[in-house]
């Protein structure tokens, strides 16, 4: 049993496919879109970076400058 659509394809009805090229507004909106994803990932991890380097909470800071010399970084 065949779909009917294959059916009006291969019986040549009057079927038109259209392709239109959108390929230059494609390409600027995924470059607007990684630069905003950049943006975003440099404004939270700023963020992250400033509460964890300057927290009262004494288990964040120490958490921060644990994962900081385990990846082999010198902080001091």
């Amino acid at each position: 049993m065949r779909s009917p659509h294959l059916a009006d394809i291969q019986e040549g009805s009057a079927m038109s496919i259209s392709t239109t090229s959108h390929s230059a507004s494609t390409t600027t909106a995924t470059q607007t879109q990684r630069l905003t994803a950049a943006i975003s990932a440099a404004i939270l991890g700023a963020c992250l970076v400033y509460f964890a380097g300057f927290s009262h909470i004494d288990a964040v800071h120490n958490a921060a400058h644990d994962t900081r010399h385990s990846s082999a970084f010198p902080c001091h």
